[in-house]
């Protein structure tokens, strides 16, 4: 009995778990599609940033400006996203410019050296290969 009783709890918490995602993903897609409306920048899926155009819903398809005067027509489910023009999608980091801590060229790649790149003849550690 013990060990029934522990099954059906674990079956109700997945199905729980089940129906609160799925309501969770139903309200992040109709928030996603009140935000796009032609104009507002958007990323496909695909990674290519662009210009809402038209969405046409009995196409299922979506007009995104990419450059200016070119126009791609996609799928709408490709629609990954409405960027914000405030926030960037890429980090950047500051270095500081010293004279001190020049760049160093990197030369090895998982302790092999990088294509076109020498090895040192004197260091074991290193492959050689028979020319």
């Amino acid at each position: 009995m013990d060990q029934s009783l522990f099954l059906i709890v674990i079956i109700v918490a997945f199905a729980a778990f089940m129906f609160y995602s799925s309501r969770k993903r139903k309200k992040q897609q109709a928030e996603l599609q009140t935000k796009m409306v032609p104009g507002s920048r958007v990323m496909l899926s695909f990674g290519l940033y662009g210009t809402l155009v038209s969405v046409d819903d009995d196409k299922v398809t979506a007009d995104v400006e990419v450059a200016p005067g070119t126009i791609v027509t996609v799928h709408r489910q490709t629609l990954s996203r409405v960027v914000d023009e405030d926030a960037s999608d890429v980090e950047t980091a500051v270095v500081a410019d010293d004279e001190t801590t020049a760049p160093k060229p990197v030369t090895e790649l998982n302790g092999e050296p990088v294509y076109g790149e020498r090895a040192d003849e004197t260091d074991p550690t290193k492959r050689k290969t028979e020319d």
